[in-house]
């Protein structure tokens, strides 16, 4: 992950033209959407120590229906009165092709795994029209959700369950150059 030059440069989300968003099996029918409204994060683009770090507020969670979402926020999923944010942590990063690996820590519960997140569509820096320089970036990748803790679940009259394990996480950033 470098950039035109080989200083290191930091980035920051725009939180408003990026998104944290999941999809999970509910009910073995079908994927479940939903988002998290509020996270902050920041990149450091340097060709000898790239990093990412980000953080998540878990009470801003949205599935456009508020009672799942309120469950989402108990101890039985995330319990975020306990447990307020989720964060990652990058380790390491390496070229993949036309993307990156980004390979990392994620904190969800106080249980801590490492993951990888898939990127791809990053783009080149291009200048706003409030003469911000910019960057965009899509990742992408799968946890399984008992691996932090979370193992709510029902069992359905037909068989399976009611809420899947494993959860795919998408993120779209547009990042802004700090002066």
């Amino acid at each position: 992950m470098t950039t035109a030059t080989n200083a290191p440069t930091r980035w920051t989300i725009d939180t408003s033209h990026s998104s944290v968003g999941f999809s999970v099996r509910h009910m073995m029918i079908t994927n479940v959407r939903g988002e998290f409204k509020k996270f902050a994060g920041e990149v450091v683009l340097d060709p000898q120590d790239p990093s990412v770090n980000a953080t998540v507020e878990i009470g801003s969670i949205h599935t456009r229906e508020e009672q799942r979402d309120a469950h989402l926020r108990s101890a039985d999923f995330f319990d975020a009165e306990k447990y307020p944010t989720m964060t990652f942590t990058s380790k390491r990063v390496a070229r993949t092709g036309d993307g990156y690996d980004v390979v990392g820590d994620l904190t969800i519960r106080d249980q801590t795994r490492e993951v990888v997140l898939k990127v791809e569509d990053v783009t080149g820096e291009t200048a706003d029209p409030w003469g911000n320089t910019r960057i965009g970036a899509s990742a992408k990748t799968k946890i399984r959700r008992s691996e932090f803790g979370i193992t709510w679940n029902a069992l359905l009259e037909l068989g399976g369950a009611m809420v899947g394990d494993e959860v795919t996480i998408n993120i779209e950033v547009s990042l802004v150059k700090q002066k």
